[in-house]
């Protein structure tokens, strides 16, 4: 089959017949082709998921069977990166094939800053949903949004024709009374003025003064919203989100779609719903049982989106990726990134290096592991070379003018040697304010200090994967190009819209 095109030039003379065809098609709102030859795209995004918690990442204590097939039907990145080791600015750069820092999506805007009228994608920087909007797409968007917390920033107002979840960082998967599911909380003391960890007498609720603070308070001023309208639901966030997924394929399923499913698992706070507890009691620690009742829920979740596109004879036209937003916070949650160094809000690898897949089937190889380095920037231009036709040859960065950062990863994905093929991004680039890192082949240049500027140091990674041994003092020629590199790259981003560097 051939995908459908749809050309909004000028008709040329040397080719007026043809012409004529598309000036009608668009006049009519069709397409030249049968728009069923446009594949779906379904971004599934994990919150929170640390690089060694799925079972084909290397975990065996949590069966994570659905998500595993997505690789083995398709291909899983060992070197899969994000921009940012944080949700938000992370999102920022997945939703528009640009490096955030191009427009000062630097921070991660948490609790009452999610609603400051300045904090938000800016409307000036396009996303691909919109673009693919645009070409005839149907778009929704189930879950967390997290780049703007007023209206103007709305996802309905950045190419999403549909809206269900929430707009802040964060949600309880049930609120207060917690029925139906076991919570753990985070305090700054016990019940009794102490520390450690509290357990009410029915073992429904856990406090743990492990990380000195309070669980924010997620729901407020954030409330479950469909459109714009607050939802009140009665079902587990996780299982909500996938009714909703399912009842947005169910309705679309006749037209080239892109659902972008935003699940908040397995993000805090930590509940994990009865059904689920009851498969892991044999995990002694609750702080993990719960966690992986949590992980457990959304890999069935995913089976269950998976088996809605089987239903409609969608699964071998649809384009999914599944990947987390960023590495475990695993002091906070347990989430793993073994054998990686470092969580969430590092530059280390543990932070930004994160479990990703992709399935095309027909179009991609089947149980394909994938060693060179690629980014969820690629999302963009990959989706964008697939909706537009000729997928493995189009340059998905010509189709806006936003020069994407990504690249389209249908051709090197498609290629018979992948062993001896060239890589797909020369250097991959990071900036949180002082923090920095830098990553070219096999070699990663990092800065990550606690307060100051800080030194660079200097890792292989294909003899060294947990950052241990820091190289700089024996190769400063490499430092030095490394930084020099970082420098080029950095001086075409801009200064943060909001926080300080």
């Amino acid at each position: 089959m051939k995908p459908a095109i749809v050309l909004l030039g000028r008709i040329t003379c040397f080719n007026w017949m043809l012409g004529l065809q598309v000036a009608i098609a668009v006049i009519a709102g069709g397409n030249v082709a049968d728009a069923a030859d446009r594949p779906n795209i379904l971004i599934l995004l994990a919150d929170d998921l640390g690089y060694g918690e799925l079972g084909c990442q290397g975990n065996p204590q949590i069966p994570t069977p659905h998500i595993d097939s997505i690789a083995a039907g398709g291909v899983r990145f060992t070197n899969g990166y994000v921009t940012a080791p944080f949700c938000a600015a992370s999102r920022a750069a997945l939703l528009t094939g640009r490096y955030q820092t191009r427009f000062g999506f630097e921070f991660n805007p948490i609790g009452a800053a999610n609603e400051d009228p300045r904090i938000g994608l800016p409307r000036e920087v396009r996303t691909f949903p919109e673009q693919l909007h645009d070409q005839g797409y149907a778009t929704g968007l189930i879950g967390k949004w997290h780049l703007g917390g007023t209206a103007a920033y709305h996802p309905q107002r950045r190419g999403f024709d549909e809206f269900f979840g929430f707009l802040h960082e964060g949600h309880f998967f049930v609120p207060p009374p917690y029925q139906g599911v076991t919570t753990m909380l985070r305090r700054r003391a016990l019940p009794d003025g102490g520390q450690g960890r509290w357990t009410s007498a029915d073992g429904r609720l856990t406090l743990s003064t492990h990380m000195g603070h309070n669980e924010p308070p997620y729901d407020t001023n954030n409330p479950l919203l469909r459109s714009s309208q607050p939802v009140d639901e009665i079902a587990y966030l996780t299982d909500a989100f996938t009714r909703e997924a399912a009842d947005f394929i169910d309705r679309n399923h006749e037209r080239p779609f892109l659902l972008y499913l935003a699940y908040n698992a397995v993000h805090s706070p930590l509940q994990g719903a009865d059904d689920y507890m009851r498969l892991f009691e044999s995990i002694d620690d609750v702080h993990r049982r719960i966690f992986a009742a949590m992980l457990a829920n959304l890999d069935d979740s995913v089976g269950k989106v998976l088996a809605k596109l089987r239903e409609h004879k969608l699964d071998e036209n649809t384009l999914i990726f599944f990947l987390s937003d960023n590495g475990g916070p695993t002091r906070e949650l347990t989430s793993s990134n073994l054998p990686l160094r470092g969580e969430k809000g590092d530059l280390y690898e543990g932070g930004i290096r994160v479990p990703m897949m992709v399935q095309w089937k027909g179009h991609l190889p089947a149980g394909r592991v994938e060693h060179r380095m690629v980014s969820s920037l690629d999302i963009a231009a990959t989706s964008l070379a697939a909706a537009n036709g000729n997928a493995a040859k189009l340059d998905a960065a010509k189709l806006d003018a936003n020069q994407l950062d990504g690249v389209n990863l249908l051709p090197h994905l498609t290629a018979e040697s992948p062993t001896a093929a060239p890589p797909i991004h020369d250097m991959l680039y990071w900036r949180v304010g002082n923090k920095a890192a830098c990553r070219s082949g096999d070699w990663k240049l990092v800065r990550s200090p606690r307060r100051g500027a800080g030194e660079w140091e200097l890792y292989n990674l294909a003899a060294d994967i947990s950052e241990t041994h820091n190289l700089a003092a024996k190769h400063p020629d490499r430092v030095k190009a490394l930084q020099a590199a970082w420098q080029s790259l950095d001086s075409q981003m801009i200064a943060p819209l909001w926080g300080s560097r």
